[in-house]
């Protein structure tokens, strides 16, 4: 299950320089019924690294660790509980790349502007509880 951007297969070479994350959207039929889920993804992560016992510093004060720059979106599939649950039960996940931000303020604007534009809060089929943690959805 592969990245969708502009209709074509995403691939890690196709990463913009300079960019900081990309705006998606991931679909999947759970339980006989069609749902949906926009949110955001960094594409690197700083990961940290246990240093080996020769790299380690002979300063008990020093770090023990350091900082690797590590590809994370291939292989993940959104922090939405049921979407989690569906990969692993081995349901098909359409994800769909729709926007590649540069800068993290814009990932978040832009990640509220979509959810907005489509009315993810108003819907059953939109699996996203809240926006920015402000906006909730209607309990009925």
């Amino acid at each position: 299950m592969s990245w969708l951007y502009n209709g074509a297969v995403f691939t890690e070479d196709m990463i913009p320089e300079n960019a900081f994350g990309f705006i998606y959207i991931m679909g999947a039929i759970i339980d006989g019924k069609s749902v949906s889920y926009v949110g955001k993804k960094n594409f690197y992560a700083e990961v940290k690294t246990r240093l080996s016992k020769k790299a380690m510093p002979t300063d008990k004060r020093k770090k023990t660790y350091k900082r690797v720059r590590k590809c994370t979106y291939q292989n993940y599939f959104s922090s939405n509980e049921a979407l989690k649950q569906a990969h692993k039960d081995g349901v098909h996940i359409k994800r769909e790349i729709i926007k590649i931000c540069y800068t993290k303020s814009e990932l978040s604007y832009q990640e509220v502007k979509y959810q907005f534009m489509f009315g993810v809060l108003e819907s059953e089929s939109w699996l996203n509880g809240n926006i920015l943690g402000k906006f909730y959805k209607q309990n009925k």
